[in-house]
């Protein structure tokens, strides 16, 4: 089994590409080079017309590789500097959830 990662929170609908491009460019970007990470993903739907939903989605080969990435506290969320600037809600945690392989 591998470890998926969610972080999920609601955004400004209006910035999404723009946030969208920043998450790529810092979570995503610091996912994909922590060492046990084996891939990540965004999904963005949206909730109505000022809001849309972002959700990040990494696999992890196990939980030591998630500690290096965002610390002794795994379920505590990782934020970026710009993060408040697109962010309705800000949730405190992720999830975690045992997950089968991934096939190329």
């Amino acid at each position: 089994m591998i470890i998926l990662r969610e972080w999920r929170a609601e955004i400004r609908r209006r910035l999404k590409q723009e946030y969208v491009d920043y998450v790529s460019s810092t979570g995503l970007a610091a996912y994909r080079s922590a060492p046990g990470n084996l891939g990540a993903v965004i999904a963005v739907p949206d909730l109505h017309d000022e809001r849309a939903k972002i959700v990040t989605l990494s696999w992890w080969k196990v939980k030591k590789s998630i500690k290096a990435f965002a610390g002794e506290h795994i379920r505590r969320a990782k934020y970026f500097p710009e993060d408040d600037r697109y962010l309705l809600t800000r949730p405190g945690t992720v999830q975690h959830y045992e997950s089968t392989e991934l096939s190329p």
